[in-house]
């Protein structure tokens, strides 16, 4: 079935090459029908997230405190919840879609940040896990901004992130995996899993789709933060 039209261009003027209020603008207005559209889309990168998150997770994370970054409505923490995460903190650039966000009562704490434009509100060394889904992408956070997510991580924390193998955003992911690969080279952390995914979402055109399938690919990344401490025995 065809994606209805106001999808496509709802989809298309975020990924658009406006300036960064004008994006913020579109995220706000976005904000009522975002969940509705991102369903309509077959969107999985929440779900395929967090079960990514939760198997690499050592202990039982009710008690492990996360940051969700660029959290939208709240998908990746419904998702993270179900998995029994907790104790959960967002941000977000669109204080629509962190007024929706709030309506979920699954945050303890949600703040305003647009992340590659400022530092994130929180100390060195913060969180157990930190997770960026679907902001890493052409138009949207730089690839740069993987530093700030490695501040707030503790030692041995967790990050997951994200991106899309469209054609569109071909360019920013080998951005991003280029700096995801040196800093593994220089020691900040160790490589957990990478799975590419291939109907991570309906293509909203032909010339993004992947080989005829109406779909986009995506990945899963999932690193752990150096130096990881030693196994308990016992």
């Amino acid at each position: 079935m065809r994606l209805a039209a106001g999808v496509r261009e709802r989809v298309a003027a975020v990924h658009g090459g406006g300036g960064l209020p004008e994006r913020l603008r579109l995220y706000d207005g976005w904000a009522a029908r975002y969940e509705q559209d991102v369903a309509a889309l077959e969107y999985r990168a929440p779900e395929l997230a967090a079960a990514s998150l939760a198997f690499a997770f050592p202990a039982p994370p009710a008690g492990a405190r996360l940051l969700d970054v660029a959290c939208g409505t709240g998908l990746v923490a419904r998702e993270l919840h179900r998995r029994g995460f907790r104790c959960l903190h967002g941000v977000d650039g669109s204080a629509g879609m962190l007024e929706r966000a709030r309506s979920t009562g699954l945050y303890r704490r949600l703040r305003p940040c647009v992340l590659g434009r400022e530092a994130l509100p929180a100390p060195a060394e913060h969180y157990d896990a930190v997770t960026v889904v679907g902001a890493l992408g052409e138009g949207q956070v730089p690839s740069a901004a993987v530093l700030e997510l490695l501040r707030v991580t503790k030692p041995g924390g967790f990050l997951c992130l994200t991106t899309r193998s469209n054609p569109s955003n071909l360019r920013y992911k080998a951005e991003l995996e280029a700096a995801l690969e040196r800093l593994e080279r220089q020691g900040a952390w160790q490589k957990v899993l990478a799975q590419e995914v291939e109907r991570w979402e309906r293509a909203t055109s032909e010339e993004e789709s992947t080989q005829g399938t109406g779909y986009i690919s995506g990945v899963v990344y999932i690193y752990r933060k150096c130096p990881i401490p030693p196994l308990e025995e016992g």
